[in-house]
């Protein structure tokens, strides 16, 4: 059979009459592969053996079964078959139902005009090619739409950079029918010394030798690179495609099929590369949050240094005072904050005290806190310090201009406590006022609240204001606290809040306030501890919104 035969499409002709047959045959040996039946069930057992015809031609009347009944059963198995009906008197509801089922492009009625059939057979022909074509077409579209989502799906179950290279070479292997796989990332337009492979668990091909040129010819050429070869006496197909996404060249994978003779289709090639496009898409995603997740965890180790260099600035024991009961604690919002608090005992005697608050929170905040107190302890180290509204004026002038700079400010308290006379003075830069109160009165008395206050430290280049006078008992207790503490969300029923306002429900969450701070402080068991307070505070509060710092002196 040479090739222009081969090359032929199928025709068959069914006819009871030989003549009829004969010259049909006669008529189409030329174009077609024509094969011929002289009655129904015989054309079956033809179609049965040499498969789909592009056209078939039947006769309308034979025996044992008419040809719109022998046409009706091709329709499932061979529906772009092109089927011509021929028929030599008018059986108008035959043909009507045989054309509106679709089992017949077209008839003819006997006898029939040669040019007028050739002319029927072309269009025939034309529509069948017309249709295979598109019916191709769709069957690749459908194909690569069903393994664009098998492989999509199968990388993307995992996001881990390690694994998904595994899934990629190993998916893309198997539904290849590829006998192994390797995959090689690429770094840098380099390729990298990791591999990744998949093999063909039916094959017993072992220690399989990959042409490495081929791999450097695509990160070269950008290009996909086909190649045959040898293997054990087998004839080896080589595909190497590239993994490329938005001109990024991220992996070359290499399939290899053994024991096949024919190089891979170009069907076949389109599917790789454009499924190959897909896979580099995952991988460039699960490459971007693989380096998020070393640059989340680099940034989680730093931030725990600086943590723990913060805590550190921070006292971590307090001093014992004659005659003083002090307490302290530091809550940050995040890793670092911009909360402090400062307990500094002068070789004098004098015991300094101070709350600040650097605005926003983090890592800025942070570091602003740490100037803060840097410049505090110099200031408290003096010989004789100055007054406690002349060092707040002096830390106003050291940080200024940064803090301006940085839209940035710092409310601070900061006390000076003589313990021979029992005086306190004190300035407030902005803070929130300082909580005075007695155990020596009734549960009825009011808190007393020192409300000598100036602005924020970093507001205005010279920060102007008087310090506050008075003298503590024995009894008295001074709370130094942040904004973190009195903004806190609580609940209702902590605060009691259907007592103090009806329009709060027992379930609201109203701001704690520093009335509801004093109130809380009215229920403490006595001696006072901050740590319970503050235990009781945050107690509803599943995420801290704010740093929080709480610091007392209790006169004894």
């Amino acid at each position: 059979m040479t090739e222009t035969e081969v090359e032929k499409l199928k025709l068959m002709i069914v006819d009871d009459e030989l003549d009829n047959l004969d010259l049909l045959y006669r008529t189409f040996r030329r174009d077609f592969q024509v094969f011929k039946a002289n009655h129904a069930l015989s054309a079956l057992d033809i179609l049965e053996k040499e498969g789909e015809m592009a056209v078939i031609i039947s006769d309308q009347r034979m025996p044992e079964m008419n040809g719109t009944e022998f046409l009706s059963r091709t329709v499932e198995r061979f529906p772009d078959t092109i089927r011509i009906l021929l028929t030599g008197f008018t059986d108008v509801e035959d043909l009507v139902d045989a054309i509106n089922s679709g089992q017949v492009f077209k008839y003819i009625t006997k006898p029939w005009n040669p040019e007028r059939l050739k002319l029927l057979v072309e269009q025939a022909t034309e529509t069948y090619r017309l249709v295979k074509q598109r019916t191709q077409e769709l069957r690749r579209a459908l194909r690569r739409e069903s393994l664009f989502n098998e492989v999509t799906t199968a990388i993307r179950e995992s996001l881990d950079y390690g694994n998904m290279l595994q899934k990629i070479v190993a998916t893309i292997g198997q539904t290849f029918d590829a006998t192994c796989c390797l995959l090689i990332p690429v770094e840098g337009d380099r390729l990298t010394n990791d591999k990744f492979s998949y093999q063909d668990a039916n094959s017993s091909i072992l220690n399989f030798a990959f042409d490495h040129s081929l791999f450097e010819k695509v990160v070269e050429t950008r290009h996909y690179q086909l190649n045959q070869e040898t293997f054990d006496g087998n004839p080896c197909n080589y595909l190497v495609v590239p993994l490329t996404y938005q001109q990024q060249l991220l992996a070359v994978l290499a399939l290899y099929q053994v024991g096949r003779d024919e190089l891979w289709p170009d069907e076949d090639i389109k599917l790789i590369t454009g499924v190959a496009d897909q896979a580099a898409l995952a991988l460039f995603q699960a490459k971007l949050y693989q380096r998020l997740q070393e640059k989340q965890e680099q940034i989680h180790a730093e931030l725990e240094v600086a943590r723990q260099i913060q805590h550190n600035l921070l006292r971590q024991s307090l001093p014992d005072i004659k005659e003083a009961k002090l307490q302290a604690c530091c809550y940050p919002a995040r890793e670092v904050g911009g909360d402090f608090f400062e307990v500094f005992v002068h070789p004098k005697g004098d015991l300094w005290l101070a709350v600040g608050d650097v605005s926003g929170k983090g890592v800025p905040a942070a570091l602003f806190m740490a100037s803060a107190i840097s410049v505090l302890r110099r200031e408290l180290s003096q010989e004789t310090p100055a007054e406690p509204h002349i060092i707040v004026q002096n830390l106003n002038h050291a940080l200024c201009n940064d803090l301006i700079s940085n839209n940035c400010f710092i409310t601070l308290v900061l006390a000076c406590y003589t313990p021979s006379t029992k005086e306190l003075v004190y300035a407030n830069a902005g803070h929130i006022y300082p909580l005075l109160w007695s155990r020596q009165t009734d549960s009825n008395q009011q808190p007393n609240y020192l409300k000598v206050r100036g602005i924020p430290l970093g507001i205005l280049p010279t920060w102007k204001a008087q310090s506050g006078r008075l003298h503590l008992s024995t009894g008295d207790t001074l709370l130094l606290a942040s904004d973190g503490i009195t903004e806190a969300s609580v609940s209702s029923e902590l605060l009691k809040c259907e007592q103090t306002d009806a329009n709060l429900s027992p379930s609201s969450h109203p701001m704690l306030n520093q009335e509801g701070l004093w109130q809380l402080l009215q229920t403490e068991p006595q001696p006072l501890s901050l740590n319970h307070l503050l235990a009781r505070i945050q107690a509803n509060n599943q995420v801290q919104e704010d740093d929080q710092t709480i610091l007392s002196l209790e006169v004894l």
